[in-house]
């Protein structure tokens, strides 16, 4: 199968899924944990704008996480 079919395949696999058109397929829900991002900086000694500047966010996210507005998804 050619790489063009392998993604055909599976876009109209996603595609048959999302319109419940999909029988005895297995769903996976992931939970994660909820973070404490301030915790986690506290122990890196940190002050918030060297804890933004190394791990590449505003520090306007990083006030949400730690005020519980939001929380860290994806690679975050």
């Amino acid at each position: 199968m050619s790489t063009y079919d392998s993604i055909l395949q599976g876009l109209n696999e996603a595609l048959a899924y999302s319109e419940a058109q999909v029988q005895n397929s297995v769903t996976h829900k992931v939970r994660v944990q909820s973070v404490n991002v301030a915790a986690i900086r506290t122990r890196t000694g940190l002050s918030q704008a060297q804890f933004t500047k190394s791990i590449g966010v505003a520090k306007g996210t990083l006030l949400n996480w730690e005020h519980g507005r939001r929380q860290p998804t994806g690679p975050a």
